[in-house]
């Protein structure tokens, strides 16, 4: 072993303690999750911008999937925090932002400029959300195939 690997074995241990502490694992499932919840409170709190939202993306009734959005990612989103079913509710989180994903991203049909550059940034940072969601999930479900 060199000098320089027995100089990276303490960083190393200490930075896993730290990455894989409670409270690291928490904050990072809140920021994760944290679209899905600023999201509904924002709906909640504005309603008719929910429904004209709603309206918008042609879902109808409007106050209908409004509420189930709300209650949804809400949900989903204590699920994944909490633990309880965290691969079920980081499924669930998965298969919704892929699907508004390419409800609300379409940058395909969308002409050159400005505007498609930041729809196709966004659709391709919302693919990555999505793919985190995957990587909690099957965590989450090898985790539980060991006991």
């Amino acid at each position: 072993m060199t000098h320089q690997s027995h100089m990276l074995n303490p960083v190393r241990s200490r930075l896993a303690r730290i990455v894989a502490s409670p409270i690291t694992r928490t904050v990072s499932l809140l920021a994760l999750c944290a679209a899905y919840i600023q999201g509904p409170l924002t709906k909640i709190f504005d309603f008719n911008g929910a429904l004209a939202e709603m309206d918008h993306f042609g879902l109808h009734p409007a106050a209908f999937f409004a509420v189930a959005v709300i209650v949804f990612e809400l949900t989903a989103s204590a699920m994944v925090v909490s633990g309880f079913f965290r691969w079920a509710g980081a499924l669930a989180l998965a298969a919704f932002t892929l699907m508004a994903t390419f409800i609300a991203l379409r940058f395909w049909e969308m002409a050159s400029g400005m505007d498609r550059m930041m729809a196709t940034n966004a659709f391709f940072e919302h693919v990555g959300l999505a793919g985190a969601f995957l990587f909690v999930a099957a965590f989450d479900l090898a985790k539980g195939a060991g006991k």
